[in-house]
């Protein structure tokens, strides 16, 4: 096992993989920008070293800096954690280069799954269902037009080299398709460096679903059940919950074996998911792999009561998994509370935390490095903290959240409490009907005068 492993993030992810190396004896050192000091994750960790000033090309995102601060503290691992350099082959492999373990996937499976045109060829060869789409990148116009002829509209453009909804258009006539393609271009080019694009049938009514998967150097695979992650804004999610209201015993089976396919398909070692979108007639389809751990990962452990952080570290050490499938045996939601005014288009909202009291009790969890006086800094993303309930039902997790959500107290900032809490009342919502359209229709109500 590894004496010492270097967290390369910040926030509450780093805060969440120091808990679980304290818990396994495993040395920890957290790195930070000069904005990041005073966050948690420096306080709680072994040794902190400052990798830079505020920006994240300058810091989280300097492989050098990163490799420098392993080096000087003699970590034998990194764990990336989410966002930043988690998805990044070319760390990876400077990482492997240094003799330091990267406790994430190998530099071929991230560029695999990483090229969103490679990833579907790939899957279409291993039988895992995918949306019916363009053979390859679309060369021209004229490609585009005829593909989308082939498929039959409506269509949706995509950056092979996309996420976060960048490069991303909807196309329901031919006479829209032009210029969603120059704009679409654009875009990918300006975010992404590559222009690259690619055409799929636009599943209409979709749910987003994704399957938990892992995998270890032996070619031993399995499943941990799914999550639905349906409510979005702009292609983000805001909401997640285990097992999925949409999901049926039958189904559950049909896309843990289609993820299974899929991971063994790169021979996938770590822990990582596979995203399908699920028409309304429960037709899935492979949408892309996340080869890293996920935000929404708590929701799963909880349901299952398994710490998905260690395995990825015990997968990373050499060792085998059990390779047995796990089912959820309660109900979990998760609300990623954000530093952002829901009534003001969701605007970021950095600045001092005055007050800070988080929820507790039987079946609350609160995943955060926030705290009274903390500073949100604006260089990041804007979450503060992720609060997960669980219980036997989705009808008692709801509750539980409800409660949950009126004692969560925030001051100083603006942030999403509100949104959830009238979420947490909305009929749809309730009958668990959402689709990834759901915040299209969702009417927040305007804040209450004091």
């Amino acid at each position: 096992m590894f004496k010492k492993v270097l967290i390369a993030n910040r926030g509450e992810i780093a805060l969440r993989v120091i808990r679980t190396c304290k818990e396994m004896g495993i040395n920890t050192i957290a790195v930070y920008s000069s904005a990041d000091a005073d966050s948690l994750h420096v306080r709680f960790a072994d040794e902190a070293v400052c990798i830079g000033p505020a920006s994240s090309n300058e810091s989280y995102l300097k492989i050098a800096n990163i490799m420098a601060a392993a080096e000087i503290t003699n970590a034998d691992a990194i764990h990336p954690g989410y966002g930043f350099l988690s998805e990044n082959a070319k760390f990876s492999k400077i990482c492997d280069e240094h003799g330091v373990k990267f406790i994430g996937a190998s530099p071929e499976m991230i560029e695999g799954m990483g090229d969103k045109s490679q990833a579907k060829s790939t899957m279409i060869k291993a039988g895992v269902p995918t949306v019916p789409g363009s053979e390859g990148l679309l060369k021209d116009l004229k490609h585009a037009k005829k593909s989308a002829k082939e498929i039959g509209y409506p269509v949706m453009m995509k950056a092979t080299a996309g996420g976060g909804g960048k490069g991303m258009r909807v196309i329901k006539a031919e006479s829209e398709l032009e210029a969603a393609w120059e704009s679409a271009r654009k875009e990918a080019a300006a975010a992404f460096g590559n222009d690259g694009m690619y055409m799929e049938k636009f599943i209409e009514e979709p749910r987003h679903i994704e399957i938990q998967i892992a995998g270890d150097q032996f070619g031993n695979y399995c499943h941990l059940s799914e999550r639905d992650c349906s409510i979005q804004r702009r292609h983000q999610k805001l909401v997640e919950e285990t097992p999925s209201p949409f999901m049926t015993d039958k189904l559950r089976e049909k896309m843990g074996k289609a993820a299974i396919k899929a991971a063994s398909a790169v021979k996938y070692e770590g822990v990582g998911t596979v995203e399908f979108l699920v028409d309304k007639n429960r037709n899935f389809y492979f949408m892309e792999m996340n080869t890293r751990i996920q935000v929404e990962h708590t929701i799963t452990e909880e349901v299952i009561n398994f710490d998905l952080v260690k395995e990825q570290i015990k997968i990373a050490a050499g060792h085998k998994i059990s390779g047995q499938n796990y089912y959820p045996q309660m109900h979990a939601i998760q609300c990623r509370i954000n530093a952002e005014d829901p009534f003001n288009d969701f605007r970021p909202s950095p600045g001092a935390i005055t007050t800070y009291h988080a929820p507790g009790g039987h079946g609350v969890r609160v995943d955060t490095h926030s705290y009274a006086g903390y500073v949100i800094p604006p260089y990041y993303d804007s979450m503060i903290s992720k609060l997960i309930t669980v219980a036997q039902t989705r009808e008692e997790a709801i509750d539980k959240m409800k409660r949950a959500l009126s004692e969560y107290v925030i001051e100083g900032i603006k942030t999403t409490i509100p949104f959830h809490q009238q979420l947490m009342e909305d009929e749809i919502f309730n009958e668990g009907n959402c689709t990834t359209k759901f915040m299209e229709s969702f009417k927040l109500q305007p804040p209450q005068e004091d």
